[in-house]
């Protein structure tokens, strides 16, 4: 099984952005998704931004995830 996480991105720079998930920040790919933007929320994969998502995605996945505990 694969396990996406939802992030919200705070900067983005040359391919890489900085995502917030859960008050955890990383640094991952942005490559692979165009005219992302901070405040953006994104799928998040193997260190890869993966699929742009809504805020209401986020906070859905992030209420699943929780109820996984």
């Amino acid at each position: 099984m694969c396990v996406g996480l939802a992030a919200k991105v705070v900067k983005v720079q040359d391919g890489t952005a900085v995502v917030d998930a859960t008050g955890a920040q990383r640094t991952v790919s942005a490559e692979l998704l165009n005219d992302l933007e901070p405040g953006d929320y994104v799928m998040v994969h193997a260190g890869m931004a993966i699929a742009k998502i809504t805020s209401d995605d986020a906070q859905e996945t992030e209420k699943i995830m929780g109820a996984l505990d």
